[in-house]
Formats: structure tokens, sequence, C-alpha cells
């Protein structure tokens, strides 16, 4: 059964004009069979924001949901990436029609870089690729993934033209505070992936203290210091009942102790690839 709709998350401004929902489903990892019917949950729920890219292998099944939700399409972001196979000017053009087929949708809200592979050096051709799809209004906003700061500064510095999103592995452990500060100097919004360390964090002793404090479990705390942060954030999640508990942040609040301890977590730490060396 339909679960009732929690607080939806507010929309954020990008620099382009378009808006963004803060708090969005992330379809990492989710099997295309399962796909449809928990991005419908999701939707049904209060979600308006799916996140999925061609390496995840499911678009179809995400389109599918998309196109059958009780939800106009105008009221749904959707975010597809184009595979570091793809990188490059004209086979990334190939790769967002093959996305675009897939999804079975007219256009696209966010299309992403999804990594900058430097080693083949090609990520500036695949900029230039996205920034042609935008202009021809195939996608109304264009961003990256896993880029550090000299990754933007130079696709920013032979473009002219700079990524309204820009989203990385972020968590406790590792909270980016100096490309988040880069990101924001540039108009850039920061979304996190892997924002619970793939459920890793969600163990510290700290973190089960501050559930207590609010009544949350461990991950709503992560999420909503997400949130606090100003961070775009795109948990995933295989049940309804993690679905509605991830979304389920927007009616507390953490003061500024909390934050201040959340900070004494930061390792470095990383659960995937440094986009440096992939």
């Amino acid at each position: 059964m339909t679960r009732p709709p929690v607080t939806p998350a507010p929309s954020l401004s990008l620099d382009d004009g378009n808006t963004i929902p803060q708090l969005g489903y992330g379809l990492y990892k989710v099997p295309a069979a399962d796909a449809a019917r928990l991005s419908l949950e999701a939707i049904a729920i209060g979600y308006r924001h799916l996140d999925t890219a061609a390496f995840y292998a499911n678009e179809e099944a995400v389109g599918e949901a998309v196109r059958s939700a009780d939800v106009p399409r105008e009221e749904l972001f959707v975010t597809s990436k184009v595979w570091k196979d793809d990188n490059g000017y004209d086979s990334t053009l190939r790769a967002f029609d093959a996305s675009m087929s897939r999804l079975g949708l007219a256009t696209l809200d966010l299309y992403m870089i999804h990594w900058p592979v430097p080693s083949t050096d090609r990520y500036v051709d695949t900029w230039r690729a996205l920034v042609r799809l935008q202009q021809e209004g195939r996608v109304r906003s264009i961003g990256v993934a896993n880029f550090h700061a000299h990754h933007l500064e130079r696709i920013i510095g032979e473009t002219g033209v700079a990524p309204v999103v820009n989203q990385v592995e972020l968590h406790p452990w590792l909270p980016q505070e100096e490309l988040r500060a880069f990101d924001a100097e540039h108009g850039i919004r920061t979304e996190a992936w892997s924002p619970l360390a793939r459920g890793r964090v969600l163990d510290t002793p700290l973190l089960g203290d501050l559930a207590d404090k609010h009544g949350r479990t461990p991950a709503q705390v992560v999420l909503r210091w997400h949130i606090e942060l100003g961070n775009i954030v795109i948990p995933k999640a295989s049940s309804p009942e993690r679905i509605r508990e991830n979304l389920d942040v927007f009616d507390f609040a953490l003061d500024d102790e909390d934050l201040a301890a959340i900070a004494t977590l930061a390792s470095g730490e990383r659960t995937g690839r440094d986009p440096d060396f992939d």
C-alpha cells in the first residue's frame, strides 16, 4: 500500500535560473527490475527528484515511472549522466541520445559528466557537448560529477561555462570543505553521493547519541546535516520504509553544538575512488 506523503524537500535555485529539489532518490545499484516500482513509491511519498545514470542500467525503468506517475512531468526533476567510457564530444552526443531513448522523455532536467577521467583527457570535449545540448534545449541544466577544483577550473577556463551542480562523494568522514567553498564561489551547487558513506558512518557512537537526542535515526541525522550545510543530497534506498525515512528530515534541525560535533568526524576517508586516479 502506498504510504501517505511526508514533507517534501525544498527546491534550491541553480545559477542558470532553474531549480532543483534539495533531496532526491538516488538509484545507484537499484536493480532495473525494482527501479520503476521504487521510483513510483518515492514519488508517492513526496520525492520530486530522481537521480539515475547510463551506468546504473535502470534508465528505462526510471523513465517508465516518470511517465506513469500521478504527478505532472514538470514537477519531477530527472538527472542522468554520461558514463566515462563515452567521454568525448561526438560520443557524448550519442550517449545522450541513447539515454533519452531509454528514458522515453522529451527533455532532461540535468545531464552530467559522470567522471572526468583525466588520464584520457576528454572531459573538456565532453563538457562542450553538454553545453551544446543545453543550448539546443534538449537538457535544462548541465553539471558534473566527481570533479576536483582543478578539473572545474579547466572546463570553466576553456569554455567559459560553469556547471550548475558538482556531484561528489560527501559525508561526515569526507565533508569536502574546500571543494564546497570553491563550488559556492563559482555559483555551483554541491551534491552529495554516498551521503551516508555507504551506511558505514551510521555506526558511529556520536551519531547514535545525536539520533537519541532528536528522536531520529542516525541516517536522518546525517541527511539533516547535509541539508544544514546546503548540500543537495541523493540517498539510495531499496525499501519503501527506508525511502520514506530518508525524506522525513524537514521537520527538525541540528543546532550549532550538533554540527560542531559532527565536524569532528572528518577523516578524509573515501568509500569510492579519487577522481584524479580513475
